[in-house]
């Protein structure tokens, strides 16, 4: 248990240096100094910065994809697209260094980072959201979900840039 929560110290550590300077400018000794650690005990649990870096994305997907699917397994058919909208807030204001840190992500070109974002990230959320629109009926559902996943692109950029004004409405605003 001890060795999980000390990984998970580096993880957080790492999304954190991440998500505030970058993936090139962040050094695996900034973020030991984050976590309170010595830089060689990260090498323990990580191989590279790399190998940080992908963990650190993987952590991030797998929050945005759990709260998804407990949102769809939970909510009826009429409130599904409304629900994940607050659900996807949620997590930006739960877990603004880890949104930072993927929309970062996004403009690194290596191959495996792209491969993560890609396969591990937007692939499998596009998919779950358009499954979820589709079994619950919601009309022209593979454009809604698009709309849908736009939208919570959107608001990363709201949310990086503090500009609230681009967040949506929500029911009953005016």
């Amino acid at each position: 248990m001890k060795k999980t929560n000390r990984k998970n110290e580096i993880l957080s550590a790492a999304i954190e240096v991440f998500a505030e300077i970058g993936y090139y400018r962040a050094t695996t000794a900034k973020v030991a100094e984050r976590a309170s650690i010595s830089q060689p005990y990260i090498f323990k649990f990580f191989s590279s910065k790399e190998e940080l870096l992908l963990n650190a994305l993987q952590l991030s997907w797998e929050r945005i994809i759990k709260s998804f699917r407990k949102t769809v397994e939970i909510t009826s058919a009429d409130k599904l697209e409304w629900e994940l909208i607050e659900a996807y807030e949620e997590i930006l204001r739960s877990y603004k260094s880890e949104i930072l840190l993927q929309m970062q992500s996004q403009t690194i070109p290596d191959d495996s980072i792209r491969t993560e974002m890609q396969r591990g990230g937007f692939r499998e959320v596009n998919s779950l959201v358009v499954d979820a629109f589709k079994e619950a009926n919601i009309e022209n559902s593979e454009e809604r979900a698009f709309l849908f996943l736009a939208r919570g692109m959107l608001c990363n950029v709201s949310m990086a840039l503090d500009m609230p004004e681009l967040l949506h409405k929500k029911r009953g605003d005016k």
